[in-house]
């Protein structure tokens, strides 16, 4: 019922907006008339009339000459109103969580419409809030992502094109040539990642957009319907493909930080609870061990791996190359 209710005053504000431009931009429109313009019916065009002048004190008249309505004062605009104090607040709340978007081409579209937002604003409208005043975002370093290469992506993808292009994985130090057969794009916290099958390993593979350069958009390809059961991911976790069984993944971690691990929620299928001695035991069934470790190194001491036995080995793997670098 929210939801529904929701809409509808989505519709009637859209509606008001465009009665209000019929007003101002005919020449004293009738009812008929702007029955016609807004695909409404007569009773709904007096009642938007007489809401706009009750609820929003629009200036508006009807000239009896004329037969028709007008504005007594032609710099009222609706659209002053229509836009709360507090959708101003949560609307500059929302922006800077977007900034995870600043390194594609995807930052001059949110910008273009904060303006336009921005411009149906009344300037008599001031925020005094500690959203805006008292609050400092602080985002996460991104790498940065060539703006082709983001806009071709999704321009395969769209048109089923094969792309071939040049890529440096994370441990190389150049580029190499690469084809793929793109499918999906992933965001994982702030970072971007095309899912597709790789002609150079015949198997389905992730590549981060940030590592590749000169795309080249070439043949045809014919979408595997299938691909998905193909593609060994955890949306819910990580993003690396591993052909590897889902396998239970059980920590343990210190009653220093109880607290920040069980306000959270880290797997939509997670079991997690306090222990009588404060510890916190969390479980969950996923594939993505590599991921897994390196989220596990930043607690430090206060984790402990109990299963499966491969992360329990790679967790100490890891911990012993770091002691015999430092």
């Amino acid at each position: 019922m929210e939801a529904v209710k929701q809409r509808e005053n989505h519709s009637k504000s859209i509606r008001l907006l465009k009665l209000e431009k019929a007003i101002q931009t005919m020449n004293y429109p009738s009812v008929e008339r702007l029955m016609k313009e807004l695909e409404v019916s007569r009773r709904t065009v007096l009642r938007d009339i007489q809401n706009l002048q009750n609820d929003f004190n629009a200036p508006i008249e009807y000239d009896r000459f004329h037969k028709g309505y007008y504005y007594t004062d032609e710099t009222f605009f609706v659209r002053n109103v229509l836009v709360t104090e507090g959708e101003v607040v949560a609307l500059t709340g929302i922006l800077p969580l977007l900034e995870r978007y600043d390194n594609t081409p995807l930052k001059d579209t949110i910008t273009k419409v904060y303006e336009t937002i921005s411009q149906m604003l009344p300037n008599q409208v001031q925020v005094q809030s500690s959203l805006l005043n008292d609050v400092q975002f602080i985002s996460d370093p991104l790498p940065n992502i060539d703006p082709d290469v983001f806009n071709k992506i999704f321009d395969a993808i769209k048109q089923h094109k094969t792309i071939s292009f040049g890529y440096r994985s994370i441990s190389k130090t150049e580029h190499t040539p690469h084809s793929l057969d793109p499918y999906k794009i992933y965001c994982q916290k702030g970072d971007w990642y095309a899912v597709g099958f790789c002609h150079k390993y015949n198997s389905y593979r992730t590549y981060n957009l940030s590592r590749m350069k000169d795309i080249i958009l070439t043949k045809n390809f014919e979408p595997d319907p299938n691909y998905q059961a193909k593609v060994h991911i955890d949306p819910n976790f990580g993003i690396w493909s591993n052909e590897v069984p889902y396998q239970k993944i059980e920590l343990l971690f210190d009653k220093s930080i109880n607290t920040y691990i069980l306000e959270r929620t880290w797997h939509k299928n997670q079991e997690c609870h306090q222990n009588e001695d404060g510890s916190v035991y969390l479980s969950f069934e996923s594939n993505q061990l590599q991921e897994t470790l390196y989220w596990v190194l930043h607690f430090g001491s206060a984790v402990q791996v109990l299963n499966p036995p491969e992360l329990k080995e790679s967790y100490k793997n890891e911990l012993k190359k770091m002691l015999e670098k430092n």
